[in-house]
């Protein structure tokens, strides 16, 4: 598309089958940021991979990060299949993608990624847990958890987005589905684009 961006794409995958290597409850692992991690719950192994592939992000001093993952079950009950959950430390940033997705059939939904809620991954053994105790609010906590490794001043959006289609709709078949991703390709047009 000829703008003037530098992108870096960075694919954190991660397997979670059980065997006699697997993490357990309790486990405290060191990250590539150098926090220790509480592991509270072993179904949260994805937040784990995330917060390091944003560390390393993070490492280049980008003017901003998007991630993009299927990071919460919260997040589907809250807004269903058609609404990718939008998180942003920025309101000019929420406010570009949430009318790049309007404008192209591709809204998100943002949900808040409030201080008050920090606590709730307090770890008597390590510096953070990887979830939280409750069941309240999932996926901004997971939101929460992914902030303390963007680095700071770092303008920055995470889409918790289900990536699956579950029925066809006009101009969009059944299946593995993008979702946020047209609204984020026209909100860097429309912010990095020549005039």
């Amino acid at each position: 598309a000829g703008l003037p961006v530098r992108l870096h794409l960075l694919v954190p995958a991660v397997e979670n089958a059980i065997s006699s290597n697997s993490f357990r409850p309790g486990d405290v692992l060191k990250s590539r940021k150098g926090l220790t991690v509480e592991i509270g719950n072993t179904d949260a192994e994805g937040r784990l991979i995330l917060g390091d592939a944003l560390q390393r992000a993070s490492e280049e001093k980008p003017e901003l990060i998007l991630d993009f993952a299927t990071l919460t079950g919260a997040a589907r009950v809250a807004l269903g299949p058609d609404y990718p959950a939008l998180m942003t430390r920025r309101d000019e940033t929420a406010d570009a993608l949430i009318a790049a997705g309007k404008a192209h059939d591709d809204e998100p939904w943002r949900l808040p990624l409030p201080d008050s809620y920090r606590e709730w991954l307090n770890s008597d053994i390590a510096d953070t847990n990887n979830a939280h105790g409750n069941a309240f609010a999932g996926a901004s906590v997971a939101g929460l958890f992914l902030d303390k490794f963007v680095g700071d001043g770092i303008d920055w959006a995470h889409f918790d987005t289900f990536a699956w289609r579950p029925q066809a709709k006009p101009g969009r078949p059944k299946g593995g589905d993008a979702y946020g991703l047209r609204a984020a390709w026209h909100m860097l047009r429309d912010r990095y684009g020549r005039p």
